[in-house]
């Protein structure tokens, strides 16, 4: 199989800002671990400005851009530095993608980082992509990384995206506020009355919220590609995806 994983700030990073290292040294593992069985991994990552707040020691997540950019720019070294390391030590090679939201309305340029994504996995490497946030616009942006995951999706024409949250998955409420809230663990089509139950990001140090995942469901069932939300808190998860278990909430796309 073609994965796209896409893990949050929030399953990456403490409160802090600073890099959770025991779970991403799992995530690598995990992913590593389906890699030798013979799929295709691509990662999304969010945490640049996450980690940049650690490092630079900012109370909060900035609201200037730049402050954001600036933050981006230090937290993408550490992030990428531990990705390397991290997946070195399970002997995977890593290549860094980072993109701006231009790359979708220009054929050419979509075209050369879908040839270049095509190589990449040719060559059993490890794609990790996120947006360029040191340099990104309101107009050049994407704006979060679950739909920046879908266009990956799209763009390589992957079986699955798997988006890793700090939530279970689609509830029929905000559980954090309804505790009647229940789960719905299949959606074969995105009605008016799926698409309502968008919310928006708690994190403190995140963008995304259930309204962007529901975006990305439509960018990737639209296409055939299935998507699927789960708990990003321990990543031995996606061994369960592939093994056809019941989690989270699956978007069926129907490849």
């Amino acid at each position: 199989m073609r994965i796209v994983v896409k893990v949050g700030t929030s399953t990456l990073a403490y409160s802090t800002g600073h890099i959770n290292i025991r779970h991403v040294e799992k995530l690598c593992k995990v992913l590593s671990d389906l890699a030798n069985a013979g799929n295709e991994v691509i990662l999304v990552s969010s945490g640049a400005i996450g980690m940049g707040m650690g490092k630079l020691s900012l109370p909060k997540r900035p609201e200037d851009i730049p402050t954001k950019q600036a933050a981006a720019a230090v937290g993408q070294c550490e992030l990428m530095y531990t990705y390397d390391k991290l997946f070195g030590e399970f002997n995977r090679t890593v290549a860094q993608i980072l993109l701006t939201g231009d790359v979708v309305h220009y054929p050419d340029r979509l075209a050369n980082f879908r040839a270049t994504m095509f190589r990449l996995l040719e060559l059993n490497v490890v794609p990790i992509i996120n947006e360029n946030d040191s340099v990104s616009t309101a107009e050049l942006g994407i704006g979060d990384n679950d739909t920046l995951a879908a266009i990956v999706a799209q763009t390589i024409d992957a079986d699955l995206l798997v988006l890793m949250s700090d939530i279970d998955g689609l509830y029929t409420a905000d559980p954090r506020k309804d505790p009647s809230a229940t789960l719905i663990s299949r959606v074969e089509k995105l009605t008016p009355e799926i698409l309502a139950l968008g919310g928006s990001s708690i994190s403190g140090l995140g963008t995304g919220g259930m309204a962007t995942k529901l975006h990305a469901a439509e960018l990737c069932t639209s296409v055939g590609c299935d998507m699927q939300i789960v708990n990003g808190s321990d990543p031995e998860v996606l061994y369960d995806i592939l093994d056809g278990k019941p989690v989270g909430t699956l978007f069926v796309g129907g490849k």
